[in-house]
């Protein structure tokens, strides 16, 4: 298991610069510690949330053409590689031996073993250190799977499809995958399940606070809430106080003050259209050779060259 060489961005940093903010928030990656990985992948589960089960019918009924385009690489980069079902559709496609990197921050899922035809080099970090982690070489690809280009806004997004970029040569390819643009609905139901589980996705933010920085938060002053914002075509997940109150964090010695209704905002999806994809890519040194959607075209995953 390889370490980053980069120093790791501090939970306890970010979370006293993100709640003392004038707009309070917390970024998407804290979600995946030990049992938000594990609420996740019952999230994907669920009859809801449509986005898994529409990016594993496009490798499963696509896999073989897929693994042609990439053109068959040595080594093959994934970035928030999570447990590697899904990849493991492409990879069992991919007819040679090869070195797949998985980079996540969270080593309890980082268990894809090595196998006769498949050397797996994992790497404990965060992702958005690739240029840091990997150095670029010829016959490599890389896979961004699932939907969470979307938690970046389009400016972040392109900026990191460069990080991306700069670690692969030209004629490389890289795998992207997005969520695409449909009733409201639809997508709202995705992030507001029936069972709570998302809820307690988002709500789990507040008890690793608990757990790892002494803080006293009430759960049960707090509930989940999770909407379309049309303007900006993204799911918005807030946390939302219920109440006025104050909240020690001990671990960084200072109180946080909520007003009734107050929220932190946790986390953003956005949903794109053809038009946003092809700018996305333009902006970061790719082109978008082929796309693959699922059968109600509600997912796409792209291949990018660069």
């Amino acid at each position: 298991m390889l370490e980053s060489a980069v120093a790791q961005r501090s939970f306890a940093d970010d979370v006293r610069h993100g709640l003392t903010q004038p707009r309070k928030q917390l970024q998407p990656w804290y979600f995946y510690d030990a049992l938000g990985s594990a609420l996740f992948a019952a999230i994907c589960e669920l009859p809801e949330y449509y986005l898994t089960r529409a990016e594993t019918e496009i490798l499963t009924r696509h896999a073989a053409s897929i693994a042609r385009a990439l053109n068959a690489p040595e080594r093959i980069i994934e970035l928030g590689s999570g447990d590697g079902r899904k990849t493991r559709l492409l990879l069992d496609a991919i007819a040679r031996p090869l070195t797949y990197i998985p980079i996540d921050v969270d080593v309890s899922i980082l268990a894809l073993q090595s196998t006769a035809t498949m050397r797996v080099e994992p790497v404990c970090a965060d992702y958005r250190d690739i240029r840091s982690l990997i150095t670029p070489a010829p016959d490599t690809g890389a896979l961004f799977l699932g939907s969470s280009i979307g938690n970046y806004d389009p400016v972040s997004a392109a900026a990191l499809l460069r990080e991306v970029r700069s670690v692969l040569t030209r004629g490389n390819a890289f795998l992207l995958g997005a969520d695409l643009r449909k009733p409201k609905p639809i997508v709202e139901a995705a992030y507001n399940d029936s069972l709570g589980v998302t809820a307690a996705f988002n709500l789990n933010l507040l008890a690793r606070m608990n757990r790892e920085l002494g803080g006293h938060f009430d759960l049960a002053a707090f509930e989940h809430r999770a909407f379309f914002n049309e303007r900006e075509s993204r799911i918005e997940m807030h946390i939302v106080s219920r109440q006025r109150q104050s909240v020690a964090i001990d671990a960084l010695r200072i109180a946080v003050e909520f007003a009734a209704g107050e929220t932190i905002h946790t986390e953003n999806s956005y949903k794109y259209g053809e038009p946003d994809l092809q700018a996305l890519a333009g902006e970061s040194g790719f082109a978008i050779e082929q796309v693959w959607t699922d059968s109600r075209n509600w997912f796409a995953d792209l291949l990018l060259r660069v």
